[in-house]
C-alpha cells in the first residue's frame, strides 16, 4: 500500500462535505506531476486530505476505491487519457487537525513533499511520515 495527501480548498470542497458524499471522483487536476501521482495510486491507498487557503491543515483520511481513470472533466480540445481521476472513499476527520506549521516544524515531517512543495496538490507520503501524521492527530 502507497500513502498521498490530497489538497482542496475547504470552500471548494471541504472534508466534511466528502464525508456526507462518502465517496467522490478526483477530478480536475492540471498538473503532470499531480497528474502522475494520480496515476500512481492504486486501490487501497491511504489517503490523507489536507485543506489549503487559509486552514492549511490536514484534516481527513481517505481510501482509494478506484485506481486512475480517464478524467471526464477534459475539455473537448484535449487529448483524452492525457488527465486521470480516481475514486477516493472517504475516512475519518482526524481528532487533531495537523497545520502546515506543525509539519514543517516536526523533525521527522520538515522533509516530506507537503513541506518542501506546498502548492502541489497531489503528492506521495511516505509510510513512516503517514504513520507519524497519524500519531500527531490522534
Amino acid at each position: 500500500m502507497n500513502h498521498w495527501l490530497i489538497k482542496q480548498e475547504p470552500g471548494d470542497y471541504a472534508f466534511a462535505q466528502f464525508v456526507k458524499d462518502k465517496r467522490t471522483d478526483w477530478t480536475g487536476v492540471r498538473n503532470f506531476q499531480a497528474r502522475n501521482n494520480l496515476s500512481a495510486m492504486k486501490t487501497g491507498d491511504a489517503v490523507l486530505y489536507y485543506h489549503s487557503g487559509d486552514e492549511r491543515a490536514i484534516v481527513g483520511t481517505a481510501t482509494v476505491s478506484r485506481a486512475a481513470f480517464p478524467d471526464p472533466t477534459t475539455e473537448p480540445d484535449e487529448e483524452k487519457g492525457a488527465w486521470v481521476a480516481v475514486e477516493l472513499r472517504a475516512g475519518e476527520t482526524l481528532k487533531n487537525p495537523l497545520p502546515l506549521a506543525a509539519v514543517k516544524a516536526d523533525a521527522l515531517l520538515k522533509d516530506m513533499v507537503l513541506a518542501k512543495n506546498s502548492r502541489l496538490s497531489v503528492m506521495p507520503v511516505s509510510p513512516a511520515e503517514h504513520a507519524r501524521i497519524l500519531h500527531l492527530t490522534a
